[in-house]
């Protein structure tokens, strides 16, 4: 039996709970999607296999009876063979709210990445723009701060590594968790990538916010015929704005993911602005 910091020695058998939190994976790994791949992949490379092992059990029996997620913190309680549960503490570091203005409008400048976004999605670059900023989005060796009250010498305990575990099945079932770890709450920052769209603001677009163009200036054209489809009409001028079509029509009352339908097309209008002007 293993033999604790107290002398303590502790059942090969955790005592059983009813109602805990069990992990979906019956087998095998844990974590589907690539985020929380990533986050498994950090916590295999640093930890002991075999306490990981025992985590993972541990997780799938249901032994974590909570666990809250915060701004830095996750915390919960797990039961082990001791009748009292164990607290459990994980901690990075939560970016203030000048460093996550930088980061929004990162990858706000980004019209895929600020588009899958709002989406709901989590592009697989958006850890390029974080690093890019000098802010990781996920822990490196040292960046997770673990504590367990168990007795356990070993780092990181069973507990602590069946509360990562849930932590990564969390994030599958919700990538924002990550970024709320982080310290921003996902309604916060898809508020934030709708104001901030490549540096300008698009919550009210005016329609008329077009260059003016002297009559002196086109009258060799103003007296001719229409467009057709056997002649087109001349290409918007430079500046035309790129979602200028948007900005005419009344917000359709459709939404995907609820996001405005003219949210989730204002960045591929943009983008192909861009890829014409090059």
């Amino acid at each position: 039996m293993p033999v604790g910091r107290d002398g303590w020695f502790e059942a090969a058998r955790p005592i059983r709970v009813e109602g805990g939190i069990k992990a979906r994976s019956k087998r095998g790994s844990i974590g589907e999607q690539w985020w929380s791949r990533r986050f498994i992949d950090i916590l295999e490379r640093v930890c002991d296999a075999g306490r990981l092992t025992r985590g993972r059990a541990y997780a799938r029996r249901g032994q974590v009876l909570d666990l809250d997620l915060g701004p830095g913190l996750a915390k919960a309680r797990v039961q082990g063979s001791r009748p009292k549960p164990y607290d459990v503490h994980v901690r990075i570091t939560a970016y203030d709210a000048r460093e996550w203005a930088g980061l929004a409008e990162a990858l706000a400048a980004q019209a895929l990445h600020r588009a899958k976004l709002l989406a709901g999605e989590m592009p697989p670059e958006i850890e390029q723009v974080f690093d890019a900023c000098g802010l990781p989005l996920f822990p490196g060796e040292r960046g997770l701060d673990m504590e367990c009250s168990c007795p356990d010498w070993g780092f990181p305990c069973k507990h602590l590594s069946a509360v990562l575990y849930l932590l990564a099945e969390a994030f599958d079932e919700d990538p924002f968790l990550v970024l709320a770890w982080r310290g921003m709450a996902k309604d916060a920052l898809l508020d934030a990538l709708r104001q901030t769209g490549g540096g300008e603001h698009v919550e009210k677009p005016r329609l008329l916010d077009v260059t003016d163009v002297p009559f002196a200036e086109r009258v060799g054209d103003f007296y001719g015929s229409g467009a057709s489809p056997a002649r087109p009409g001349p290409a918007a001028g430079p500046g035309s704005p790129s979602d200028l079509l948007l900005r005419a029509l009344d917000p359709p009352p459709v939404k995907a993911r609820h996001i405005p339908l003219l949210d989730l097309l204002r960045p591929a209008y943009r983008a192909f602005a861009a890829e014409e002007n090059e």
